[in-house]
């Protein structure tokens, strides 16, 4: 921690922003910057890691460290400066092709490894940067270029991926949304281990409006779910819908409607490390359910780059090598005597 007070200029960039006017990322680095700017960390502690897409031109646009790698291995470098140095605060910043496409195999093992990154998935369901090609999120049946008769895929559901690889941490936001959005990032650094949080943002040009049946002001309030823990899973203009499990699924029912009462609602334990009832909230989709957005998973777990460190440490102790310099003085060595100059050399 630091006592420099930080704003949310101290984390922008000198360099000009080159996003579409209108894009979603706008709000995005602005709940980040936010973020970092109260997180009491001195700024030459945060680092941001970014692969390729419209998402991944972040480390430009920060204050802060950051690289620019290459198509889908953003987490693969994230995970060796997190474990080079541990004392960082590591952020990716990845699109849903990115990471759900090329980068799939290093999101999930990042995920199934449990290092202590934040991920934040910018999800517009379309290849954005490369000119509106469908994405591994875009819904069957989605036109685009590269489907003009649409998609013959289903789409990956990033936080069943989550769930699957036993990720310990996932939220989900709207880019619009900046309180939100802020509220969970907050969280998601917070958090020891690897948090995802997924961000649905609006590509104003080659897919805009994909998330407006969420987002609608008139309908919004029976289309969202923002859930909180230890708080009744409630929605609704006047908060009088609600979820219950009945008969091994999640149902809405209406508050004063056969007998129901708000005590009858569930109560979110996003700290529940059985995953069944996360999944299903995840899984939540119009029109018969409301979407799923906040804190949804939240499990304490180990860490690998803490266990890592510890675990050399560890190894340093009882082993009699136990650096490299040790390493290349051990075993059978030798003088070399008699050299012109009258020096001696030890060799191995």
């Amino acid at each position: 921690m630091t006592d420099v007070k930080y704003t949310i200029k101290d984390f922008k960039s000198e360099n000009e922003v080159r996003w579409c006017a209108g894009c979603g990322d706008f709000a995005i680095i602005n709940a980040v910057q936010r973020t970092m700017a109260g997180m009491g960390i001195p700024k030459e502690k945060f680092a941001v890691i970014s692969g390729i897409g419209c998402s991944s031109r972040f480390p430009y646009y920060m204050s802060t460290f950051g690289f620019h790698t290459i198509h889908g291995r953003a987490t693969a470098v994230a995970s060796g400066v997190k474990a080079a140095n541990p004392e960082l605060s590591v952020w990716v910043m990845t699109g849903d092709g990115d990471s759900m496409a090329i980068g799939g195999n290093h999101f999930i093992h990042l995920i199934r490894r449990n290092i202590d990154l934040n991920v934040v998935l910018f999800n517009n369901r379309i290849y954005g940067l490369t000119k509106g090609q469908y994405s591994p999120t875009s819904d069957r049946g989605f036109v685009s270029k590269t489907s003009p008769f649409g998609t013959v895929e289903d789409p990956f559901v990033p936080g069943q991926l989550v769930i699957g690889a036993r990720g310990s941490f996932y939220a989900r936001s709207i880019d619009g949304n900046l309180k939100l959005s802020q509220s969970v990032l907050e969280k998601a650094a917070e958090h020891k281990g690897t948090s995802v949080v997924e961000v649905l943002q609006n590509c104003v040009i080659f897919n805009n409006g994909i998330h407006n049946a969420i987002t609608d002001p008139n309908h919004r309030a029976d289309r969202q779910l923002v859930l909180e823990h230890g708080k009744p899973m409630l929605f609704g203009a006047e908060n009088e819908k609600g979820l219950v499990f009945e008969n091994g699924k999640l149902k809405v029912v209406k508050i004063g409607e056969n007998g129901v009462t708000e005590d009858d609602i569930l109560v979110h334990d996003a700290m529940e490390v059985d995953p069944t009832l996360h999944l299903a909230l995840i899984n939540m989709a119009l029109p018969d359910f409301p979407v799923a957005l906040g804190v949804i998973r939240a499990v304490p777990a180990p860490v690998y780059d803490v266990e890592m460190e510890a675990q050399i440490k560890e190894i340093q102790q009882t082993r009699k090598v136990s650096c490299v310099d040790e390493l290349l003085n051990s075993g059978n060595t030798w003088e070399v005597t008699g050299n012109p100059n009258g020096s001696s050399k030890k060799c191995i």
